[in-house]
């Protein structure tokens, strides 16, 4: 027999053999409510009572839910409406349990769809399916009632962690105003730093300018000087020459002076100037003979020339002599020193650079170099013997 709804549930023998789906006024009453609990949201019921009514509803959720379950046990405005509207919500859950041919089938759709979390369409259409048993719509009204505890819990630790969210995502915005303050903060500083090194720049550039300003005047000024002054170079060469001349004088009046004074005193006043007017060959020791030696003589007083000359032949040396630069050309002193055995260098009386060239030469060549600082006559002759003590003896 049928329950006590027979006059609008079908028994599950008629229901076997009918390919009728259900409505929702002819399930049981016990499936109505996680029916209308899982199958239609508040907001969307609420709007569908109030469009059968034709009014505003003014009662709570819970009241129009209570409501509608009851008026789902038959067939009312209200269960047409949640029947048209479960089977426009849900054609695509309903075309797929078309599918399933026996009630195994319609079983194992719906454990599918509550393992897939997909359970209010799969609901309305396992429910209403021609193939639903009363074990059946049992069973899933009981599946249903575990997924909304389930569903419960998870809502409930959904909200927790939404308020974590919450109250983290408060957290991050005020360390992002932090931040947000401080980025600012270093902003302004970096454009008040910028703008100082741009007046810097500013300054330092103004102050390259003045400069080169003030060289193109100097130089502008030390050409017109130049120019004001004619022959200028001339004169500066001019003016070494006389230094050098003067050097050279003061070296000949020393040399006159040391000659007076060695020369001997002449039997009567008529013949002494004669005897000033002839070079003098001084008489000098000389126990060592400097046989075929070339010996050159750099520097020196070109009045003494003779006096050298006649020194260093009576030793048995060769003689060659070079002013160092004053008169004779540099060129001819590299072929000078090349020929000679002996470099006696006065340096008192040459220039510098034929005095580097003779020591560099003499150092290149392994020859024998004295250097005299007086340029004497006795000077020379104590360079000649320091130079003899140095000679191989004669046998």
């Amino acid at each position: 027999m049928c329950d006590k709804h027979a006059s609008t549930v079908p028994c599950s023998n008629d229901s076997a053999q009918s390919s009728r789906r259900r409505r929702v006024w002819e399930l049981s009453h016990a499936s109505h409510c996680p029916l209308v609990g899982v199958g239609l949201p508040l907001n969307g019921l609420r709007k569908l009572v109030e469009k059968v009514t034709g009014g505003k509803v003014l009662h709570d959720d819970y009241d129009i839910h209570v409501g509608t379950v009851s008026e789902c046990a038959l067939r009312t405005p209200v269960a047409d409406a949640v029947q048209k509207e479960l089977e426009r919500r849900y054609a695509q859950h309903i075309q797929r349990f078309r599918a399933a041919k026996t009630t195994e089938q319609v079983e194992a759709m719906w454990a599918a769809a509550v393992a897939a979390g997909d359970v209010a369409g799969a609901f309305w259409a396992g429910l209403s399916h021609p193939r639903c048993t009363v074990a059946l719509e049992e069973k899933m009204c009981r599946d249903i009632h575990m997924v909304q505890h389930q569903a419960g819990a998870c809502a409930r630790a959904d909200l927790n962690k939404f308020n974590a969210i919450v109250a983290d995502n408060s957290r991050l915005e005020r360390e992002v105003v932090r931040l947000q303050e401080r980025c600012n903060a270093l902003t302004h500083e970096k454009s008040l730093d910028a703008e100082r090194h741009e007046q810097l720049l500013m300054t330092a550039r103004a102050a390259t300018i003045a400069r080169e300003g003030d060289v193109a005047t100097l130089r502008a000024e030390l050409a017109r000087l130049q120019a004001s002054v004619p022959e200028l170079d001339t004169r500066e060469r001019m003016a070494e020459r006389i230094a050098q001349l003067e050097a050279r004088e003061q070296a000949l009046r020393a040399q006159v002076a040391e000659l007076k004074t060695l020369r001997p005193a002449a039997p009567d006043a008529e013949v002494a100037p004669a005897a000033a007017a002839e070079p003098v060959a001084v008489p000098v020791a000389m126990p060592v003979r400097l046989h075929n030696r070339a010996v050159l003589c750099v520097g020196g007083r070109s009045s003494s020339v003779p006096i050298y000359r006649t020194m260093i032949e009576r030793v048995g040396a060769q003689f060659a002599h070079h002013d160092g630069g004053l008169e004779d050309s540099s060129s001819q002193l590299d072929a000078s020193l090349a020929a000679a055995d002996l470099v006696i260098c006065q340096t008192g009386c040459i220039s510098h650079s034929a005095y580097w060239r003779v020591k560099d030469h003499c150092k290149r060549h392994g020859k024998r170099c004295v250097f005299v600082d007086n340029p004497s006559v006795s000077s020379l002759a104590r360079g000649l013997q320091e130079a003899a003590t140095e000679e191989p003896q004669p046998g």
